[in-house]
């Protein structure tokens, strides 16, 4: 999160250059041919997002929007009352002629309101002031139009980011690394589409030209590694876009699962991540739940795959499609081994280690993700062949859906890591596209796929309805929620335990937040009931009412909303708030967690680990405000601690001390 906090300090110490950035990017906007190749609406929205926190402020913002807007229309409006239509045969707009007749047909149609109504319409937004420069529209008229269209477009864009920043910031500390991953998120949905285009329209014939040249250098030797290619690139050219396409899949699918791997060999903060979702998952888990994602997960086990695969190989061995069986067996082989070679050379430890023996125990990549994307994966390529593109969706969807459903249950029930699913799904890509590219290039002359999906279909069923039957009871036990409390005396806790326990809340995303500045041993009603009797009350979960009560200038304190922050994934177990007494409105948040450490008393006490903050209304803009954490920890601990029983208390100070925290710590005994 380093280049977090890097992007957000310099936005912060060079704000002008910020505005300027949204001035150049609303400009670029309005510009032909430079409008399509930027993404300044996603960059602006999302450098809106920085107005709640402080960072940049709104009317600045909304000012660079709206004049970028109106010089880029006004730029393009007088190229095209200067140059007339020879504008249009000059570089680069010769080289979109069909962007310039569809503008020229919407101005036609909408006459002088185009201008406004293009700002808003991507595709010929960009060429419909160049449009209405070329027709000579009245310059009067069209600056009165731009300039009104340049005054709704930047707030309908910028104001939207302003309110998910505020929702951002209402999440805590955190809430600024959010709204810079937005961005970054924005920035890669854009270069993600782009990509795409580029590889549709530019990247395929690039690929198809290199496959022609390396295979035609590979007929002119004759050596061990020119005969390989020529069988895997053979003669067939019928389909070579789809080949060009499926060798860039191949490229991503691969990079995505050896980027993988490196953060999981090398401890990158993807494993903090896992651990987030994985105790995240397990908190929110139920058993109709369990029962539900077990079933699934049983529809993936091996014996369910092998008897998948024995129906399909029948069928195609009985139709002598003997090519194509040997395909669909590599396809699903393969990607077993590969599977197994992968798990014993990375050793991965799984989320619950107890769960399997022997090499299974490995948990990356995972088996269930692997084997299946591969086996239905191929399944579906072969079906999908002679259909229709309607047809292909009717199949291609549900055994998607499959698919997903058995590498989610995965993750569920803490058989794998999310990092393990997503590469072993990976993986499967990389495997299917190596083997659908020779496919394509050797296909079978008796490829006889009729009834395919409808066998491949009863054999899941009926394998999968014995698996279930004969296995769901032993798996609801397997996998059935692990919370392991270890048991310790009141005398190691106080002395040692306390401070092996985590010292600050530990986000979504990996960050450190908030310390714990009260631990505390005992039933929790035990904890309630001191805290209310000294005018601590349950806080308001996140409903409508207690949302819009941040919209009061002067909201009432137990109406409004509380934000349930989590802590490695978990939920608090309770949330009380009370005031603080200032003249504006504050407020301390108490939130609580279970720990997996317990008194050894009678009856056993467990452990909980509390912070307490101080909160303040920030207004951000027009009334809407949200809460924002000051960082009073010592103080905030101390309100809670003068609410407890002194008694059962002792002070303890951590090592490890900052600026918004002293390391101070009380240690509460309930019993």
């Amino acid at each position: 999160m380093k280049a977090v906090e890097m992007m957000t300090a310099l936005a912060s110490a060079y704000p002008y250059v910020s505005y300027g950035i949204v001035l150049v990017l609303a400009l670029s906007e309005s510009l032909p041919v430079l409008g399509a190749a930027i993404p300044g609406t996603a960059i602006i929205v999302a450098l809106s997002a920085l107005v709640p926190s402080g960072v940049l402020k709104l009317y600045p913002l909304l000012a660079s929007a709206t004049a970028g807007a109106i010089i880029g229309d006004g730029f393009a409006f007088w190229l095209g009352h200067r140059y007339h239509r020879e504008i249009a045969d000059r570089w680069p707009f010769n080289r979109y002629p069909t962007l310039i007749e569809k503008s020229e047909a919407f101005f036609h149609r909408h006459g002088g309101k185009s201008v406004f109504l293009a700002r808003f319409t991507p595709g010929v937004r960009a060429f419909v002031p160049l449009v209405a420069g070329i027709t000579q529209m009245p310059a009067g008229r069209f600056y009165a139009v731009n300039i009104l269209s340049a005054l709704v477009w930047a707030p309908s864009h910028i104001l939207p980011g302003v309110f998910a920043g505020a929702f951002a910031s209402s999440q805590g500390a955190a809430g600024t690394h959010l709204i810079v991953l937005l961005i970054i998120f924005a920035a890669a949905t854009w270069l993600t589409l782009r990509l795409t285009r580029y590889a549709v329209l530019r990247a395929v014939p690039l690929v198809m030209y290199g496959v022609d040249t390396l295979r035609d250098r590979a007929r002119q030797a004759d050596n061990l590694v020119s005969r390989l290619v020529l069988r895997l690139l053979g003669p067939t050219e019928n389909e070579l876009p789809i080949l060009a396409l499926l060798i860039a899949i191949l490229v991503g699918a691969a990079w995505l699962f050896f980027g993988i791997a490196e953060d999981v060999i090398t401890g990158d903060p993807l494993v903090t991540f896992d651990k987030s979702v994985f105790a995240f998952l397990q908190g929110i888990r139920t058993r109709a739940a369990d029962a539900v994602m077990i079933g699934i997960t049983e529809l993936g086990d091996t014996t369910v795959v092998l008897a998948v695969s024995a129906a399909v190989l029948v069928l195609l061995a009985a139709r002598r499609s003997w090519r194509t069986a040997g395909y669909f067996l590599g396809a699903v082989v393969g990607a077993s081994i590969f599977n197994t070679v992968i798990k014993v050379a990375v050793h991965r430890v799984r989320p619950s280690p107890d769960l399997y023996a022997g090499w299974s125990n490995f948990s990356f990549p995972s088996g269930h993700s692997t084997e299946n994307a591969a086996l239905y994966g191929f399944i579906a390529f072969l079906v999908c062949r002679p259909l229709s593109n309607a047809g292909r969706t009717w199949v291609a969807l549900p055994i998607t859906m499959l698919i997903i459903a058995i590498a989610f249950s995965r993750v569920y029930l803490g058989a794998h890591w999310f990092s393990d699913v997503v590469a072993g799904l990976a993986f499967a890509v990389v495997w299917l596209t190596i083997l659908i590219v020779a496919y394509l290039n050797h296909p079978s002359s008796k490829e006889a796929t009729a009834g395919l999906l409808g066998v491949a279909g009863a054999a899941l069923i009926a394998g999968g309805g014995l698996n279930i039957w004969h296995q769901h009871a032993a798996d609801v036990e397997r996998y059935g929620i692990r919370w392991e409390v270890r048991t310790v005396s009141k005398h190691d806790w106080l002395e040692a335990e306390w401070e092996a326990l985590p010292a600050r809340r530990l986000d979504i995303v990996g960050e450190y937040e908030e310390p714990f500045v009260i631990q505390y041993a005992g039933p929790l009603s035990g904890l309630i009931a001191q805290l209310e009797a000294n005018g601590w009350r349950q806080g308001s979960v996140w409903n409508p009412s207690g949302l819009a009560e941040w919209l009061n200038p002067n909201p009432d304190i137990e109406k409004a909303a509380t934000s349930p922050l989590l802590n490695r994934g978990n939920l608090p177990a309770l949330i009380l708030i009370k005031e603080t007494g200032s003249p504006d409105f504050g407020r301390y948040v108490l939130r609580a967690w279970p720990t997996e450490l317990a008194l050894d008393t009678e009856p056993i006490s467990p452990l909980w680990l509390v912070s307490a903050i101080e909160e303040k209304r920030h207004e951000a803009l027009f009334g809407l405000g949200f809460p924002e954490d000051v960082g009073s920890y010592d103080a905030a601990g101390k309100a809670v601690a003068n609410a407890l029983d002194p008694r059962k208390a002792t002070e303890k100070v951590r090592a490890v001390t900052s600026a918004d925290w002293s390391g101070r710590v009380s240690l509460f005994s309930g019993s």
